[in-house]
């Protein structure tokens, strides 16, 4: 079951952040709170967006997205930031069903693309995402600055 995300599911979206981080050979860069995600997700002003993957009631998987801006297509875009479904789930057809419900949303709601990044050396996120007919951009470079840090 895909779902939009409710308050109470923040410890077991921040687990999953966790568990990402960690397979992503990072664990100690997580520095978010369930308070952070909580007024990010659920604040006054929310600018970011989860739904969650289910398996008899226990949050399973999810996709962290945001909306971004296209200035070429003078549409918003819908970013996702984190797809993740725990190892035990793999291969069920969540993370399809993760997908399959953002690109529905991006179509409902006119945006241009629902675009995200992957780690080079990911080849089973690679070989998913091209199952599904999604493309690598490999003429882009992501870049990035850090307030916080400069």
């Amino acid at each position: 079951m895909i779902r939009p995300a409710v308050e109470s599911d923040v410890p077991a979206i921040l687990s999953l952040i966790r568990e990402l981080a960690t397979y992503e050979r990072s664990p100690s860069s997580v520095v978010a709170t369930e308070d952070l995600l909580t007024t990010a997700l659920f604040g006054a002003s929310p600018a970011v967006f989860c739904h969650v993957a289910e398996d008899g009631g226990e949050v399973v998987g999810m996709a962290l997205w945001f909306l971004n801006f296209s200035t070429w297509l003078g549409r918003h875009g819908l970013y996702l930031e984190d797809l993740y479904v725990r190892p035990s789930h793999r291969g069920s057809g969540l993370g399809k069903a993760l997908l399959e419900t953002l690109a529905d949303l991006a179509r409902e709601r006119g945006y241009g693309r629902v675009e995200w990044v992957v780690l080079d050396w990911n080849e089973p996120a690679h070989a998913f995402y091209r199952s599904l007919g999604a493309e690598p951009l490999d003429d882009w470079t992501m870049w990035r600055l850090d307030p916080i840090a400069t």
